[in-house]
């Protein structure tokens, strides 16, 4: 067990994991107070993305190289970190819910944490770990300013916003997921 201390302590887990509960209890209170409208799905996508956003520091360590090098199987491990930032920003947005608040379906908050935790780990391939946020904000600030989608090309560019029904933005949000777990699972973060 002590090699997982080690691991979540180098990936800032503890501090990822702070500026998770406090974003969602932030986001949680303004939605209580009427923030946003009920149905509103951009409030639980805030949620969502802060969440994978203050993750995506942990998606490299300290030392890229020392990473490379290791003698441990890293493609396992970096696959199970990916899948665990989206079950765990998933899970607090649920739990947050419990308290009061209806602000998302389940299928709704599941396919979002699933696309946005493949498009962080695309950002730490494509950008660095450091850099990894860029990515699921500018879609996001897209996906907010974007008229509303009458075609496929534009839900699948607003695929966040729309309603868990929706064919376009389940198959992109599964698509991100894929190759955003794949790339990050066979390449690691960018230097």
């Amino acid at each position: 067990m002590r090699w997982l201390t080690l691991y979540a302590r180098s990936r800032q887990v503890p501090a990822s994991l702070a500026a998770l509960a406090i974003s969602t209890v932030t986001v949680w209170a303004l939605a209580r107070d009427g923030g946003g409208g009920p149905g509103d799905p951009k409030v639980p996508v805030f949620v969502l993305v802060a969440g994978v956003t203050a993750a995506s520091i942990g998606l490299g360590g300290q030392d890229l190289a020392l990473d490379r090098t290791a003698a441990i199987r890293w493609r396992p491990r970096r696959a199970a970190h990916v899948l665990l930032i989206g079950t765990v920003v998933c899970a607090v947005l649920l739990a947050a819910q419990t308290m009061g608040a209806d602000l998302a379906t389940t299928a709704f908050v599941v396919r979002d944490s699933a696309g946005l935790m493949g498009l962080v780990a695309l950002g730490a391939v494509v950008c660095g770990a450091q850099y990894a946020w860029t990515l699921p904000i500018a879609w996001l600030s897209f996906s907010v300013l974007a008229p509303p989608p009458t075609g496929v090309p534009m839900q699948t560019a607003t695929w966040m916003l729309l309603p868990p029904g929706t064919t376009t933005a389940t198959w992109t949000a599964v698509a991100l997921a894929v190759t955003g777990t794949t790339a990050y699972a066979l390449a690691g973060p960018r230097r």
